[in-house]
């Protein structure tokens, strides 16, 4: 049974991102993407009140939340906010474990947009402060359910904003599994039996098509965010060939789940919207204006990348592109060593890490010569013009607000980061051009700029009916709420140091206290000693020091050496001294006394003697060599095996503490939050860039992949009513459609029974087996029986048990003249049949066959028997229909059985 919850993005929703699902086939969990919305939306045009239940997308993450522990398999369809941006968080905070599976272009995408994302916002906001106080749900219930007492209300503190840390977004994506397009994975431990295969969806670097299957649920295809049309970068979805026709793996899927976004939007043609960007481009820098485009992190920006780099290169501009982000130089390093994954106009012999070859001249030559673009293909992504800027403080340091320029500015909302931060004195400056490529998620900047620009333009020429339209003037104020981390100053930063400090004092005024316990204690059992004890363990200690000593040096004699002093005394004329022989020594040595002595009594130097150093042998008796380290390595070891939990995260600590010391400090800052009153005085224009299919190509693919049944999502009501009503008039549609709402549950297959049966060996005997591809199938008939020795049911041969039950009636007598009744074997063909297939077998027994398009094959014989001979006569039309069925059309000929043998092999014929 399946079961699918919209966590996020679901239908008939004024709220489409981001975009989150539950699938649960059988008992697995399976976590379709997990977007995070923009942590900054308008207070304008905020559908909640925070002040009431918190942030809009408090509901989404509580659920979110609550599933994160329990889902066994995650997939990530495209590498952008909408589709990945809150996997980190909730990798590192809600325990999402589960297996991660995405293609690789995805996961660097993904990286890189979460790592924007986060880096702004953490360097204007405090996010990890906690967020308002909202009422428990459940309690509540349990209040108005229960009796009329008054209870208590319990508050649950919720948090403002959930953005993970930049060291979180790189540990979650790590941890992620990456495929290739077409590759099939078999996974195991709780999701053994299901198979998932990603597939090219177009409209992001690595955008994929989820293929699932389940050998109980059969396949389920999840599609969303897809582009049929060829760009300059990526290749069109595989979903439908060019020639019209849909991809034979991903036709006629059991449960199909895709989006109707844009099932009510007509696109522009690509020529007219690259055209209306140019000009624009052009004319506003040739009248010495500057233009503003706000752009994601990397999923959308490489196609307008590729698009301004052919044209500076074609009209020989000489403007700066400036791109304001702190990950793009990051970004197109990853694409050129992913050229594997690019399509459309870019080939991975022709760029490299520079952008430069072995026939760069004549790529040139011929890039001047020709204006196709597949010419510019070579160079599409050397990026000669394009210069990179961190910070928009960086960009004013290079170039005046005065010089025309090009500005591609992230993020895409406007909601914070440079590209607001730019907005706000670009757009007070006559004849500056804002150039909006998306729309931008609800309730944010972007989108409020570009419903102005919507409502603006004439009822023909809006976005959603197919027109390009014109660039409007904006002449107004507006209060825009800018967030920043400034440095603390004056009195802020005495007050900040004066508490700094009383902190200190006051943590080592604690570890002080603490050492002079400690001491106290080991002085009261020093004392608990008795002095008689000490003085002796005193005198013993200097005893066997001063013997170690002696023995040492030889400067004081031993008692057994009193021989060897004796007459060593002044009567010989020696003074009496203490002396010592000469041994070897190893190393230098110091000036002493010699034993042997000159006529002057002076000391010499003494010189080595015995000049033998004995050698350790390398092995011991069983010819190992004894490794002392790797002892006092294990032993390490096992002492940290040995330490308890206490221990371990006090050394954790320990180490942090260290980490945190030797680091750069940050100089102490606050964040402010700031109006600023903007007078527009510029231009805005909306050119549609989003790269996702439109209206018509919604309605054409979905009749065309012909599900078993289908679940809409991500939706307006409008779209998704329009993409179902669209469906409902097509005959051979599947009527089983859902568009369920947030938090709505879709069950599939709940009536579905199944029963376990036990064949008998008599009847497994008689049957006649068919070979269909890789399996045998037969046709059986019998009858169900229950024994007492087993409990389950038994299916015998019907013949065996008519035998044993209780006689028939009689028969009527034959009427003479009539035959007796035959009952005629009946069969079964399975299988589908291919055209493509029945094509190549015909080629290989001499019948020519060709297609004709909407699934007709037209067979005919190779060679004519005579000139005279209608060469329609033996030509025979194979059709195949909507639902399924074969059909043939043609004379009765030798061709005709020919084809039809053909088709008998292609299918598994049972009989009974």
């Amino acid at each position: 049974m399946l079961t699918f919850t919209p966590l996020s993005g679901a239908a008939h929703s004024t709220r489409t991102t981001p975009l989150c699902f539950i699938l649960q086939v059988d008992d697995v969990k399976i976590l379709l993407d997990c977007g995070s919305p923009d942590w900054s939306p308008e207070a304008s045009t905020s559908e909640v009140k925070v002040e009431d239940t918190g942030h809009w997308w408090e509901e989404y993450c509580s659920l979110l939340r609550q599933h994160a522990p329990n889902v066994d398999l995650v997939l990530l369809s495209h590498g952008d906010l909408q589709h990945s941006g809150l996997y980190p968080y909730a990798y590192s905070k809600w325990n999402l474990k589960a297996q991660t599976y995405t293609t690789l272009p995805v996961q660097a995408m993904a990286r890189i947009a979460a790592s924007e994302d986060v880096e702004g916002l953490r360097d204007e906001e405090d996010v990890d402060v906690e967020g308002v106080l909202v009422p428990e749900a459940q309690p509540v219930q349990e209040q108005r359910e229960g009796q009329e007492e008054e209870r208590p209300q319990i508050m649950r503190k919720v948090r403002g904003k959930y953005v993970a840390t930049l060291q979180e977004v790189q540990d979650a994506f790590d941890s992620v599994n990456v495929l290739r397009y077409s590759q099939p994975c078999h996974l195991q431990g709780k999701c053994q039996g299901i198979t998932i295969t990603p597939f090219n969806a177009g409209h992001t670097l690595g955008g994929t098509i989820w293929k699932i299957r389940s050998p109980s649920s059969g396949t389920i295809l999840y599609a969303v965010n897809m582009n049929h049309m060829r760009e300059r970068h990526l290749d069109g979805t595989i979903l439908i060939r060019q020639a019209g026709g849909i991809f034979e793996p991903l036709a006629r899927p059991d449960l199909f789940i895709t989006d109707a976004d844009r099932a009510n939007v007509i696109t522009s043609r690509r020529k007219d919207r690259d055209a209306s960007l140019i000009d624009t481009v052009t004319t506003a820098l040739s009248s010495r204006s500057s233009l503003l485009l706000p752009c994601d992190s990397g999923t959308r920006l490489l196609e307008l990348l590729v698009l301004l780099d052919q044209h500076w290169n074609y009209s020989r501009l000489r403007y700066p592109i400036c791109l304001v982000s702190r990950t793009g130089r990051e970004m197109l390093t990853f694409v050129r060593s992913m050229m594997e994954w690019l399509g459309g106009t870019i080939s991975k012999e022709d760029v490299g890490e520079d952008g430069t070859n072995g026939r760069r001249g004549n790529k040139r030559k011929r890039a001047d010569e020709d204006v196709d673009e597949d010419a510019l293909g070579a160079f599409a992504l050397r990026f000669q013009h394009l210069e990179f800027f961190p910070t928009p403080q960086a960009l004013l340091q290079t170039y005046s607000s005065k010089d025309p320029k090009l500005i591609l500015a992230v993020p895409l909302n406007l909601s914070h980061g440079p590209s607001r931060s730019i907005f706000s004195e670009f757009a007070a400056i006559p004849d500056n051009v804002i150039l909006l490529t998306q729309r931008g998620d609800p309730g944010t900047f972007a989108r409020g700029l570009f419903d102005k620009w919507n409502d603006s333009q004439r009822a023909e020429v809006k976005w959603d009916k197919g027109k390009v339209g014109s660039n409007v003037m904006l002449d107004e104020n507006i209060t825009l709420k800018m967030h920043s981390k400034v440095p603390l100053q004056g009195e802020e930063l005495e007050e900040f140091m004066a508490k700094e400090r009383a902190a200190k004092e006051k943590e080592a005024a604690q570890q002080a206290a603490a050492a002079r316990n400690q001491r106290m204690l080991e002085a009261d059992e020093g004392e608990s000693e008795s002095d008689e004890d000490s003085d002796a363990e005193d005198d013993a200690e200097e005893k066997a020091f001063n013997d170690e000593m002696m023995d040492m040096d030889g400067d004081v004699p031993r008692k057994g050496d009193a021989a060897d002093w004796a007459g060593m005394d002044a009567d010989e004329g020696y003074p009496k001294q203490l002396v010592s022989f000469d041994i070897y020594l190893k190393g230098n040595v110091s000036k002493a006394t010699s034993f042997f002595r000159n006529a002057s009594t002076q000391a010499q130097q003494r010189f080595r003697m015995f000049p033998y150093v004995e050698k350790k042998r390398r092995v011991d008796e069983y010819g190992e060599t004894i490794d002392v380290g790797m002892w006092l390595r294990k032993g390490k070891v096992f002492e940290e095996e040995a330490e308890t939990d206490e221990v371990k995260e006090a050394r954790r600590k320990q180490q942090e503490e260290d980490e945190e010391k030797r680091a750069i400090l940050e100089p102490p800052s606050k964040f402010v939050e700031t109006e600023v009153e903007v007078q527009m005085a510029c231009r805005l224009l909306f050119v549609d860039m989003e790269g996702l299919n439109d209206s018509r190509a919604v309605k054409t693919i979905v009749p065309k992949v012909n599900p078993r049944k289908m679940i809409v999502v991500h939706a307006t009501t409008e779209a998704a009513d329009s993409l179902i009503e669209s469906c409902g008039n097509i005959q051979a549609m599947t009527k089983d459609i859902y568009a369920p709402t947030f938090g709505q549950s879709v069950q599939i297959g709940q009536q579905t029974s199944s029963f376990s049966i036990s064949i008998s060996d008599e009847l497994l005997a008689s049957l006649r087996m068919s070979r269909f591809e890789d399996n045998e199938v037969g046709y059986i008939t019998g009858r169900v029986v229950m024994h007492a020795t087993t409990l389950l049911p038994t299916l015998e041969p019907a013949a065996k048990t008519a035998a044993s039950a209780t006689p028939l009636p009689a028969r009527a007598p034959r009427i003479l003249g009539t035959r007796p009744k035959a009952q005629l074997p009946r069969s079964t063909m399975i299988g589908e049949l291919k055209l493509t297939a029945l094509k190549a077998r015909l080629a290989q027994i001499g019948v020519q066959a060709e297609l004709v398009g909407e699934g007709v094959l037209i067979c005919g014989a190779a060679t004519r028997r005579s000139d005279d001979a209608d060469p329609l006569a033996e030509s025979v039309a194979v059709r195949k229909t909507a639902r399924g069925n074969v059909e043939m059309e043609g004379n009765i000929s030798e061709t005709y059985y020919a084809v039809r043998k053909e088709i008998y092999n292609l299918h598994a014929l049972v009989s009974a």
